[in-house]
């Protein structure tokens, strides 16, 4: 009886050895041969589940965003608006190791992508989903009477999703600098600069 093997679970599992590459070796290090031989299977069988470099590489990138997407959508938010504001935030940031090891391989996709079309278009739409969530905290700031008068709420939206891509960019190259609890301090302290 032949082996039946769940081609997701497979691609998953490819994925997850791209991911380990990346953040032992490097981008650059992430070749066919050497992701088959971190998955501990041969490059040739690679080729039944991804046909180039740039789709495996796109599809551990979808991974990546998916993962973060999924712990969004399960979170138990307290309908305390601030809480709940800066719980979510705090999902999108390096806040723990397996965070902190997506981020850094997201960064690595990242710079590919400024070279690699399809991780490029990927990348943006990753970037404008994340601008979206961003867009809908401040709105919610707004709709609940909490923003101080005047603000420019466009302007306040880029400068939060400023805020949250640089702390992503410090956690990763300063961890020590920059720890969890440095992290939810600065995202409390810019949210109450924002508020009556």
């Amino acid at each position: 009886m032949p082996k039946i093997v769940d081609h997701n679970k497979q691609k998953e599992k490819l994925a997850e050895a791209t991911w380990r590459v990346i953040l032992r070796d490097g981008l650059e290090r992430a070749s066919v041969r050497n992701i088959a031989l971190e998955a501990g299977i041969s490059a040739g069988s690679m080729r039944h589940y991804f046909s180039t470099q740039s789709e495996l590489l796109a599809f551990s990138m979808r991974l990546v965003s998916q993962r973060v997407k999924t712990r969004i959508s399960s979170i138990q938010y307290t309908g305390e608006l601030m809480a709940d504001i800066q719980q979510l935030l705090c999902e999108i940031l390096p806040m723990d190791e397996e965070r902190s090891a997506e981020m850094e391989v997201w960064f690595g996709f990242t710079a590919k992508a400024l070279v690699d079309p399809t991780l490029h278009a990927l990348c943006s739409e990753v970037y404008d989903e994340l601008r979206r969530v961003i867009s809908s905290v401040m709105e919610a700031l707004s709709k609940s009477d909490l923003l101080r008068e005047g603000l420019d709420l466009e302007i306040e939206t880029e400068r939060l999703y400023a805020v949250i891509d640089g702390l992503a960019v410090h956690a990763v190259v300063m961890p020590s600098r920059l720890n969890p609890e440095m992290i939810r301090s600065v995202i409390a302290a810019h949210l109450r600069s924002l508020c009556k």
